[in-house]
């Protein structure tokens, strides 16, 4: 498959995951497009190494993914926090907390 059949789909991934992130309310949803948005940066990332034939894209590839399964993780756990105090998980009810 041509290298830029893969770029079309990360970008497409990207803009999919950026819409999500600005226009749902709820932070599961949120989390699950900054995760879409960071699979397509390393898809992207490793599209180049390809191409270029350098490994060091695949091992910044990797930390990537290791980054967002760190991120899912403590996102899901502040989700969860927020769900048993407040009831909720709409970003706007957590934007309250700040009060």
């Amino acid at each position: 498959m041509p290298g830029h059949l893969y770029i079309l789909v990360s970008l497409a991934l990207f803009f999919i995951g950026t819409t999500g992130v600005l226009l749902r309310r709820n932070a599961l949803f949120v989390l699950m497009s900054v995760e879409l948005q960071l699979g397509a940066g390393s898809l992207a990332l490793l599209t180049f190494a390809r191409g270029l034939g350098d490994q060091k894209g695949h091992v910044v590839a990797f930390f990537v993914m290791a980054l967002a399964a760190a991120e899912a993780a403590v996102g899901l756990a502040i989700v969860v926090s927020v769900y048993r105090t407040r009831r909720q998980i709409d970003l706007d009810g957590i934007n309250e907390l700040r009060n």
